[in-house]
């Protein structure tokens, strides 16, 4: 068994007892002790790759772990599992949760991320120091306070009817412990957030008309995860078109640069989801032209003439 200190679990944003959304930003109320993650100053094992007083060891143990693998993240509340490739020994927490905040299209600020016996993954900590093995699988939860798991499991199933009853809208009924206490600035400030998330879950999964139902009722298809995504971002890397397409007639913009500098026609290259990018390039195109025709002439001409370039990394629009 490993030794650590208890402590207070702390939410993403990064304050003690509070609810996640705080961190777009603070929110008052949502008061509530989570897990108890362990304290990397009463650390001491011998277990993994710390290998204390046998040089002979640490240097087998260095020897096999390789600098470059990839680790499987399950989902635990809905069962999905995710891959996520180009993981280091050296790699931190948060810097998982930034992959995952793409790859899994859960927001960064709800996850909470357990490995075999430990408690919360703190952020700042390495794969290495949390014995994260390649190939491993780690656990990622939803920060379940104030009603987000529901949230999130109803918008990764697409279901608009749960959603609808889940406060992702102003005429909701819905309501938390916390959220009982806003006044009507907070209250619309927490429903908007709760709207985006469900927005960025379900268009990551590809649910077209939860997508379409949630853009109808207000959600705002330019707001941003913590890691500055937006719900393109993550439809153009799963290269879910129909929802790309929603999202761009309602305002999304395929210039937006999340926290790495990358926009959703980026991402769609880097990943090699060629689909989306032409889905986005067309209707660029589109706009540029001043006409919502696909079949214009005009535009189908010009499109032919540079699809060519689609998939490569000198194509720019």
């Amino acid at each position: 068994m490993r030794r650590g200190a208890a402590e207070a679990a702390t939410p993403p944003g990064g304050t003690i007892r509070r609810d996640p959304a705080a961190a777009w930003p603070p929110t008052p109320g949502a008061d509530s002790a989570g897990p108890r993650p362990h304290s990397p100053q009463l650390r001491s094992r011998t277990r993994g790759w710390n290998h204390v007083g046998d040089p002979q060891a640490v240097n087998q143990a260095t020897d096999v772990v390789p600098d470059v693998f990839a680790m499987r993240v399950l989902l635990e509340d809905s069962g999905e599992m995710f891959r996520v490739t180009n993981c280091r020994s050296n790699m931190t927490v948060r810097e998982l949760k930034e992959e995952l905040d793409l790859t899994a299209g859960i927001p960064f600020n709800l996850q909470r991320l357990q490995y075999l016996d430990q408690g919360i993954l703190m952020d700042d900590a390495t794969l290495k120091f949390h014995d994260v093995i390649p190939g491993g699988i780690i656990s990622l939860c939803i920060w379940h306070y104030d009603g987000w798991t529901e949230l999130v499991l109803a918008a990764v199933e697409g279901d608009s009817s749960k959603l609808a009853c889940l406060g992702v809208a102003e005429d909701t009924f819905y309501r938390t412990a916390n959220s009982g206490r806003f006044d009507d600035r907070q209250w619309k400030k927490w429903i908007s957030q709760r709207a985006f998330v469900a927005l960025y879950v379900a268009s990551h999964r590809g649910h077209s008309e939860a997508v379409q139902y949630l853009l109808e009722h207000g959600a705002n298809c330019q707001g941003r995860s913590p890691v500055g995504r937006t719900p393109l971002h993550v439809a153009a890397a799963m290269s879910r078109l129909d929802c790309i397409s929603l999202l761009l007639n309602y305002g999304a913009s395929i210039n937006d640069k999340d926290a790495k500098g990358e926009t959703p026609m980026s991402v769609a290259r880097r990943l090699n989801r060629t689909q989306s990018e032409r889905r986005m390039f067309l209707f660029y195109w589109l706009v540029k032209m001043g006409t919502k025709d696909p079949l214009d002439p005009v535009v189908n001409k010009a499109f032919r003439r540079v699809k060519s370039g689609f998939g490569t990394k000198d194509s720019k629009v």
